[in-house]
Parts: C-alpha cells; sequence; structure tokens
C-alpha cells in the first residue's frame, strides 16, 4: 500500500468509525509508525478534510444539521468544579468540543476536549490529575470558554440554567 491508498484509508476509517481512533491503532492497522499518521493526518488536512485530534483520538468532524452549536463562558477554579461543570453538560446532551482561553499574551489558546459520555469524562479527570496538569483556565483566573454540540435549544437552556445555579457561569 502506499502513502496515498493509506491516506485513503486513514479518511474511510474515521468515516466509518463512530468513536475517536487512536494514532497507535491507526498505525498498528496500516503497519506504520504513530509519526508516520502524525504526517499522514497533516497532509489530510491540508486537503481540507477537517479531522480533529483529540484525547481519546482522532475522529472526523462531521456536520450533522440536527445539532447545534453554541459557546458558553465559564469560570471555575478547582478540579472537582471543573468535573461537575463537564458533567452539567454532558448530563443534558452536550457534546463539549472544546476549551477556549484568551491568554493576554498568547492570545486564543484552544484544546480539543471531544467529551460527550460520562466514561470520557472519568478518563479526562484522571489523566489530567495524574499528569498533574493545569487546566487552561488556570492561565485566565478560571475564566474560559466551551463549545458545546447541543441537540436542541431546550438542552442549551438547560445547561445554561444549571451551570448559573452553581455559580459557574458569566453572563454579559
Amino acid at each position: 500500500m502506499n502513502a496515498e491508498e493509506r491516506r485513503k484509508g486513514i479518511v474511510k476509517l474515521l468515516q466509518e468509525k463512530n468513536r475517536p481512533i487512536k494514532g497507535t491503532e491507526l498505525a498498528s492497522t496500516f503497519k506504520v509508525s504513530r509519526q508516520v499518521i502524525v504526517q499522514d493526518i497533516a497532509l489530510i488536512r491540508a486537503q481540507g478534510i477537517e479531522v480533529m485530534a483529540t484525547p481519546q483520538g482522532y475522529v472526523m468532524l462531521q456536520n450533522d444539521k440536527n445539532k447545534i452549536i453554541k459557546t458558553i463562558v465559564a469560570k471555575h477554579h478547582t478540579y472537582t468544579e471543573m468535573e461537575e461543570e463537564l458533567q452539567i453538560m454532558i448530563d443534558y446532551g452536550a457534546k463539549v468540543i472544546d476549551v477556549i482561553v484568551e491568554h493576554p499574551l498568547y492570545g486564543e489558546i484552544r484544546s480539543m476536549l471531544d467529551i460527550s459520555y460520562k466514561k470520557e469524562l472519568e478518563d479526562f479527570m484522571i489523566k489530567i490529575q495524574s499528569e498533574k496538569a493545569e487546566p487552561l483556565a488556570s492561565l485566565t483566573e478560571g475564566i474560559h470558554i466551551h463549545t458545546l454540540e447541543v441537540p436542541n435549544e431546550d438542552s442549551f437552556k438547560k445547561i445554561r440554567k444549571a451551570l448559573l445555579e452553581k455559580g459557574y457561569l458569566i453572563e454579559d
């Protein structure tokens, strides 16, 4: 299999799967190194194909016309509050696509999260705490933005209400 066939195979696999695929899994499937997969993904993106790298693996961005993309601005300081905030969002059917902070020196810093169910949240929290990683929001005194994919406006209203009641939501 040549490189072009492999990249077509990667795109096909990402389109067919309904879950993120780790680079190591792709490397094993196509019998190449993980670094080759990283390069392939960069070339696939250069072709205009939207592939997102998440902590859970690579996923194709699919434009589901039934889903609504919304953003919220929130603030919290502890791991417990972060977990509770994310849990509220997924409890009301949201997929937490990313977290964004506006750094005074570097501008917008975005990290893909791709969290839509409890196991993904648990894995994320275990990893961030075991790595002793600071949340991006620690750079901005806890203030951050989340991009959410929600099933409908009612779901988004419930998320906003629950986050407001907990004191996490920043409103205009």
